[in-house]
């Protein structure tokens, strides 16, 4: 995905994003209420979701009265503590563990809707010289050009990026400059100049103002990940998850979702 003008894409970007929330804003207002003794409503989530729950936390928060705890962490994490028994009242995941997770009597059965997903790009902060990626090759010349690489260490963009480097076959030569990071640190670790370059899920990066995306990668190196909204079989706040449920699926969620980088799963 090629940038020609990003000073224009960057307006265009904010400005969907203003639209969404006052639309979502007039949603809630429609919404149904929850119960007035119900305060929080406690969402687990991988790192990508994160800045579109952020975003709409207030907006959810006037409306409903609600608060909305969002907790973020990896998604393999994520499923060990939901297995575990931690409390939550939505969970936000990739579908192969959502499914999992619901034949284990986690998740409320027939409670999935998908959010979107959002495939993998490479950043630099701010300022800095942006690397030809627009090809395979250009992309592996990146690679090894680079003094030092982020990823998102044990997370799903992390493991493909570990699948794309031994396909290239350049793994052991870049072995060295890899710093791995926790969920949603690796964008913060290149905007703090500790990474010359980032590759990771696109959400996360757009949601970093330090750093700026060079783009996507290449399409035969691309993969998506898809994010599902589940509602926990012992969730505390049922008819106020089913009601951020009902948001993330509207229009002006999905316009939210699209200026945070993701698109619609393939049904």
């Amino acid at each position: 995905m090629a940038f020609c003008n990003r000073t224009m894409w960057m307006h265009a970007r904010k400005t969907a994003r203003a639209a969404a929330l006052a639309a979502l804003a007039t949603a809630l207002t429609l919404a149904p209420g929850v119960a007035a003794e119900a305060m929080e409503t406690k969402i687990l989530t991988s790192a990508a979701p994160r800045g579109v729950l952020r975003e709409i936390a207030p907006v959810f928060e006037r409306a409903t009265g609600q608060r909305l705890a969002i907790e973020s962490a990896f998604a393999a994490d994520l499923k060990r503590r939901i297995e575990g028994g931690n409390p939550f009242d939505v969970a936000i995941l990739p579908p192969d563990m959502a499914d999992d997770l619901m034949r284990g009597g986690k998740l409320a059965t027939g409670s999935r809707v998908d959010l979107g997903r959002t495939g993998m790009g490479v950043a630099v902060r701010s300022g800095a010289r942006k690397p030809d990626i627009g090809t395979v090759d250009a992309f592996r010349r990146a690679l090894l050009a680079a003094p030092t690489i982020a990823y998102a260490d044990a997370g799903a963009s992390g493991v493909q990026f570990h699948s794309i480097l031994a396909r290239l076959g350049i793994a052991d030569a870049v072995k060295p400059k890899l710093r791995p990071y926790p969920s949603g640190g690796a964008v913060e670790a290149l905007a703090r100049g500790e990474a010359d370059l980032v590759v990771i899920g696109i959400s996360p990066i757009l949601s970093v103002p330090a750093v700026e995306l060079v783009g996507w990668l290449p399409p035969e190196l691309q993969s998506y990940i898809v994010f599902t909204g589940n509602i926990g079989t012992a969730a505390k706040q049922p008819d106020a998850a089913q009601t951020l449920l009902n948001l993330l699926t509207s229009p002006a969620a999905i316009a939210l979702f699209k200026s945070q980088g993701f698109e619609p799963a393939p049904r």
